[in-house]
């Protein structure tokens, strides 16, 4: 059991790395664009579809990291299933129709949490370019 929640530890480690770079690759993608870019609703509304897009696309490669793990090491029986196991596991929909062997119950609650964690990260940096795009970040009041 041990083995298995050391291996779910890395696993999440290596969703953070994911997500993280590819974050701070919007992030400075978004600061070029902004630079010289356009504040008007549409181009605005473009880059934040992007930018979605960009974060989902995220997410995707981290469930497909779980899985391509649960199918390697015969956790669940084909990458499909495992695929499908891990989506709603990372996103913690958990309809219950697939389990883990019991053995491998804790990685599967580290994925869950995983997700929960990447997901707020996701949400919070949305948010930000969001407030960014808007100026919703500036304040009218003046220096104290």
């Amino acid at each position: 059991m041990l083995s298995k929640l050391l291996i779910a530890f890395f696993l999440m480690a290596l969703c953070v790395a994911i997500h993280a770079m590819g974050l701070i690759a919007v992030f400075r993608w978004m600061q070029v664009r902004l630079a010289g870019g356009t504040r008007e609703f549409w181009p605005s509304t473009w880059r934040l579809i992007r930018i979605a897009s960009w974060t989902v696309f995220l997410h995707l490669v981290q469930i497909l990291v779980w899985a391509f793990y649960y199918a390697w090491q015969g956790a669940m029986p084909d990458l499909t299933t495992a695929a499908y196991f891990s989506a709603v596991t990372y996103t913690t929909t958990g309809y219950g129709d697939l389990l883990l062997p019991e053995e491998w119950r804790l990685v599967g609650g580290v994925e869950a949490l995983t997700g929960i964690l990447m997901c707020g990260l996701s949400t919070g940096m949305f948010f930000a370019v969001f407030s960014d795009i808007f100026g919703l970040n500036r304040t009218n009041a003046p220096p104290a």
